[in-house]
């Protein structure tokens, strides 16, 4: 069998919560040797459930670093470490040796992913990396609308989530970099960027916008989620009337029926009869509807309590479901892997040991190459690569952008209508800077060897199109890879390659209904509530990204190309990590969100003050007494206190009594991206668009100190590159032409075309 594509990387991981050890648990199911490390300090619950599920695999070293030993046996860790992993704010790294330049010193080949609250330039960096502060600053509880007015808290930790994968590809970008160069390095990232992420398709501000641009996505509009005659609650994606059951439903109630129960809701971009699909879909039960749904193409799901997916055959089918031994708990369900490689990741079992086991046989890496030229020092990590995005919507393309911005050249093919999202500009645009943009029309006879030399120039091929739509045009990974072996092709699916749903229709918002997230996020006795962050489309994106550089990473040694997958589904599983499924069948209890949408603890909660809103996060003991003697030992007591004083005067007391908390912003989008300070930190990107001018957006997820990113490339307007594409790939201009006069592809040039 062959070994795993990580099975000579060794990782330190010194970090809590969750986006540090998930981005070990990735590293470690891929087949690095992670070694924990643990000190008193730390405040991790070791008995909780989502410990056992994010450590499980890795080996536990209990060290104290305020000791001449500890300090000397984490040393001795790094000098033989490829990977170090750890939440340390720049002044706790320098106060543990832990510095970047300090860890350059000791092991020059060691690459480092410190995951901060915010990043190395921000003036917040020192602010500890808790993830309801981060997001109130950023002013991202305010862009959630909740069941009463103002901002509300976010159940759903997806900024730790996602950060764990911004880091585990920051780190497998660094290690591809490190086989060119010789050298290690920063491959940093924050709750913060992970946070903006989703807000790429939301933040955004043009020059020249055109109305829709400029009017975005509003957080008003109406979610199609409909509570049905059994009480439970159904989420269905784009319109569902022309399912038999809804079409006879809204044919009986006739126009004037139908209009009036219209009349009643905003009006909504995917259901334009939403209010009648609401009255219509009270009259039966809730599977009933889905049932009908699934056999007639329309995507929907139940809105499940959380915990009940881990009964499902086909996250089981796919291996997003795995049965693991729990020392306290016996044999439980836990998420699996979300991505599947060859050779695939391995689930290993629960925390072991006390003490490493040594490395067997040689150092870790590849020997170390001749020392770079100077120019190739500035170059981006993934400087060389090439990639082709066939992709539409959102998971597919912003994968393939986060690989533009690692240095990667892209070129993105669309039809020569244009990409199905470009109806939505702004969430359009934020999926598609760094990409060269050519327009043809797969599928078509005269379109194939335009095809054929677009796939032998790539490295890469990724898309998230249906795979049997994907067949009939052929862009299949067999058809591909017949015309190059060597080709790495990545395809993200709704609900994975196996199992009876593989072909079904699915988006982010019915992987959070599956996943219980919609019920938790609505707060206890609320209806469901759907995040409009589009977690599932990045959580997806980025574990097709992981998935890609592995497999790039184990071509560069063996030359051999392989399919990657991932799935909506997969992605967004893991996050339901805080809960297991007992061999009895039960799901073990997780902390719910109050009725209020307040928080989940007097200690970890937003509180009203006389003129806004704070969040407060008191975790560890000497923070929640400094709380309770501040404003009280009961929650009565402390909105009491809240409320009768200004914020910033609360804040400050606050801060005196050092109990972490931080303002919840409102109103953010264009004060973010005024924002100096975010701007020095990396978190803004400007550039010249062909239709709407300046263009500013979400820049960086990633610091990699001495390698840069690229980010200097605007979103191309349709067909924007085409002919300069086709001229490099060795189009004769006569058949330029042709694809032209056929309608198979669409040549324009800078500052006109559609956007």
């Amino acid at each position: 069998m062959d070994k795993p594509i990580l099975h000579q990387i060794r990782v330190i991981e010194f970090a809590s919560g969750i986006a540090g050890p998930a981005a070990g648990l990735q590293l470690s199911e891929a087949g690095a040797e992670v070694i924990r490390v643990e000190t008193p300090a730390m405040s991790d619950d070791a008995d909780s459930v989502l410990f056992s599920v994010l450590n499980r695999g890795k080996q536990r070293l209990a060290l104290d670093l305020d000791t001449p030993a500890g300090r000397a046996a984490l040393s001795g860790l790094l000098m033989g470490a490829d990977v170090l992993l750890h939440d340390l704010t720049p002044a706790q790294a320098a106060a543990h040796g832990l510095d970047d330049a300090s860890l350059a010193a000791l092991n020059p080949r060691l690459v480092v992913s410190a995951i901060g609250g915010w990043p190395r330039r921000h003036p917040l960096v020192e602010a500890p990396p808790r993830e309801t502060l981060v997001l109130a600053r950023l002013g991202l509880l305010d862009e959630q609308p909740g069941h009463r007015p103002g901002p509300v808290f976010v159940r759903m930790p997806f900024a730790g989530w996602l950060a764990s994968w911004f880091s585990a590809i920051g780190v497998m970008a660094r290690l591809v970099a490190r086989r060119r160069d010789g050298r290690g390095g920063a491959a940093h990232t924050s709750l913060a960027q992970a946070a903006l992420a989703p807000m790429s398709m939301h933040w955004a501000r043009a020059e020249r916008p055109t109305p829709v641009f400029a009017k975005g996505l509003s957080k008003d509009t109406p979610i199609p989620l409909h509570q049905c005659a059994d009480g439970a609650w159904v989420h269905v994606h784009y319109s569902p009337d022309k399912a038999p059951w809804m079409a006879e439903a809204l044919a009986g109630m006739g126009p004037d029926a139908v209009a009036a129960e219209n009349a009643k809701y905003p009006p909504s971009h995917v259901a334009p009869n939403f209010g009648a699909n609401k009255a219509i879909m009270a009259t039966r039960p809730a599977c009933d509807w889905v049932r009908h749904f699934w056999e007639h193409d329309v995507a929907a799901q139940v809105a499940a309590p959380f915990g009940a997916i881990y009964a499902s055959a086909q996250a089981r089918a796919n291996g997003y479901v795995v049965e693991v031994e729990d020392r306290a708990r016996g044999r439980v369900l836990q998420p699996g892997p979300a991505y599947l490689t060859q050779p695939p990741p391995r689930v290993r079992g629960p925390l072991a040991g006390q003490e490493p086991a040594p490395l067997s046989g040689a150092p870790a890496t590849p020997p170390v190459p001749a020392p770079p030229q100077a120019a190739e020092t500035s170059m981006p990590p993934l400087a060389g690569m090439k990639v082709l995005d066939l992709g539409a919507y959102l998971a597919g393309p912003f994968a393939t952008m986060l690989l533009a911005d690692l240095g990667a050249e892209v070129i993105k093919v669309e039809p020569p209508a244009g990409d199905a999202m470009r109806r939505l500009e702004r969430v359009f645009a934020g999926t598609q800077r760094g990409k060269l943009g050519v327009a043809l029309k797969l599928g078509e006879a005269g379109a194939q060897e335009a095809l054929g030399k677009l796939v032998r120039w790539a490295d890469v091929v990724h898309h998230n199109i249906r795979l049997p739509a994907a067949r009939k045009l052929g862009i299949d990974h067999a058809a591909l890879s017949r015309i190059k072996p060597a080709l790495v092709f990545c395809h993200i699916s709704s609900y994975g390659p196996e199992g009876e749903q593989k072909d079904w229709p699915g988006f982010d918002q019915l992987m959070q209904a599956a996943c219980g997230w919609e019920v938790e996020c609505g707060g206890q006795g609320n209806p469901p509530m759907w995040l409009r962050f589009g977690v599932g489309d990045y959580l997806a994106a980025l574990s097709s990204v992981f998935a890609v550089l592995l497999a790039h990473y184990r071509r560069i040694e063996t030359g051999e190309g392989q399919m990657v997958a991932s799935s909506l589904l997969g992605a967004t599983l893991p996050t339901v990590a805080e809960a297991v499924m007992l061999p009895d069948g039960a799901t073990t209890p997780i902390a719910h969100l109050d009725a209020d949408q307040t928080g989940l603890s007097p200690e970890h909660r937003l509180y009203s003050c006389s003129d806004g809103w704070l969040a407060v996060a008191a975790f560890d003991a000497h923070e929640r007494e400094a709380l309770a003697g501040l404003a009280g030992a009961s929650v009565r007591e402390r909105e009491a206190w809240f409320a009768a004083q200004p914020r910033e005067r609360a804040l400050a007391a606050l801060r005196d009594a050092a109990v972490p908390a931080e303002p919840v912003l409102e109103s953010q989008g264009a004060a973010f991206l005024d924002d100096p300070a975010c701007a020095a930190a990396g978190l803004h990107a400007r550039y010249r668009h062909a239709v709407y001018g300046e263009l500013e957006q979400v820049g960086a997820y990633w610091d990699f100190g001495d390698l840069p990113l690229k980010l200097d490339r605007p979103p191309p307007a349709l067909g924007e590159h085409s002919a300069q594409v086709w001229e490099r790939l060795g189009l004769a201009p006569a058949q330029v032409d042709a694809l032209e006069r056929q309608g198979l592809t669409v040549l324009t040039t800078p500052f006109t075309g559609n956007p």
